[in-house]
């Protein structure tokens, strides 16, 4: 095993595995950075910047999202794989995995605020809408920490072991109810807020990964990295999942974000270089569009318009013009990009 692929789960070094990519002596495959063909029309402009965490750089890419250039890179800890809004939007946390802290960036100005440490092995990151709650997941780790938040510090309440490689994480509109990927067990555990008690484990596809809830907190949607779909699950009330419905997508289906729109979300296919839009009412793929170099995170557009998604094989942050059903522009950002962020996003459901 090279060094590189040595610093990840064991999920993420199979992953790689399935890309063929275990025996490089370099980071990631150089046959998957070529920069698409760039059209005459430019993508659209905005004011706020768009972060991109750079996991194997241990940094963050803030783009100019009026020039569509990087304009400087914060350095923050070792793996950083996601960020996320504090409740009073004021500040963007980056979760340093591997460094056990939190980065603290204004998400208007990208300067850095602050760092919280000891914050164990923080690989995702949420908050619960009543801003009660922080909730994160140690993927090296295997367990979730519970914290409560009183407007500017966490405080660990309770942690919950859990099954290998929790992954990524959803709270319900009411705050009551925590949902976790397990992506080395294949599991999809449940948690109860109020008595901080894993209630629930349900057996899932391969390699599950992000999850998404539908507005009405009645059904889940599921990634399956290791596998060529979505899978939805009935989970009204808190209950034990039950799987309804599985969605053909593409291989290695990974990361949602919703649209904006209240009825679809998108999702990156990392083995098939897609991006399929789900309509999360009749759970059907409605459209696709082309992602190069292993999609994985990503953001969208205030309006709608555009798909900003880390190519995670070619260290590019890549513009997808939604219309066009096109890449309209790409650019470089550090090693491995993974989670992206921009103030000026579509509503999150």
């Amino acid at each position: 095993m090279n060094a590189v692929l040595s610093r990840f789960s064991p999920s993420r070094r199979r992953f790689a595995g399935l890309l063929g990519l275990a025996a490089l002596p370099v980071p990631w495959a150089r046959a998957q950075t070529a920069v698409a063909p760039q059209p005459a029309a430019a993508p659209p402009r905005w004011g706020a910047p768009v972060f991109v965490l750079n996991s194997l750089d241990g940094n963050v890419s803030v783009i100019d999202a009026i020039r569509w250039t990087e304009i400087k890179r914060i350095p923050t800890g070792k793996e950083p794989h996601h960020l996320y809004l504090t409740p009073d939007d004021k500040s963007v946390i980056v979760a340093n995995a591997a460094s056990d802290s939190l980065t603290f960036i204004d998400p208007r100005t990208a300067e850095v605020q602050r760092t919280i440490r000891d914050i164990r092995d923080p690989y995702h990151l949420r908050f619960s809408p009543d801003m009660k709650w922080f909730v994160t997941a140690a993927n090296r780790l295997n367990h979730i920490d519970i914290y409560s938040w009183d407007g500017a510090n966490p405080t660990l309440v309770k942690r919950i072991p859990t099954a290998r490689t929790p992954s990524h994480l959803w709270i319900d509109t009411k705050s009551t109810t925590v949902w976790s990927s397990m992506q080395d067990s294949n599991e999809l555990v449940v948690i109860d807020l109020a008595t901080q008690q894993l209630t629930h484990r349900a057996k899932t596809g391969p390699m599950p990964a992000d999850v998404f809830v539908t507005p009405d907190d009645r059904h889940l949607l599921l990634g399956l990295t290791g596998g060529t779909g979505v899978e939805v699950y009935d989970v009204a009330g808190g209950k034990m999942p039950q799987l309804v419905q599985t969605i053909a997508t593409g291989k290695g289906a990974h990361a949602f974000r919703a649209t904006g729109d209240r009825r679809h979300v998108f999702v990156s296919n990392r083995v098939a270089n897609t991006i399929s839009k789900i309509d999360y009412e009749k759970f059907t793929v409605v459209d696709t569009f082309p992602a190069p170099a292993g999609p994985d995170c990503m953001d969208v557009s205030a309006d709608g318009s555009l798909i900003m998604v880390g190519s995670r094989w070619a260290g590019r942050l890549t513009l997808i013009d939604v219309a066009k059903r096109q890449v309209v522009h790409q650019v470089k950002v550090g090693k491995s990009p993974h989670g992206v962020w921009t103030l000026d996003h579509a509503e999150r459901i």
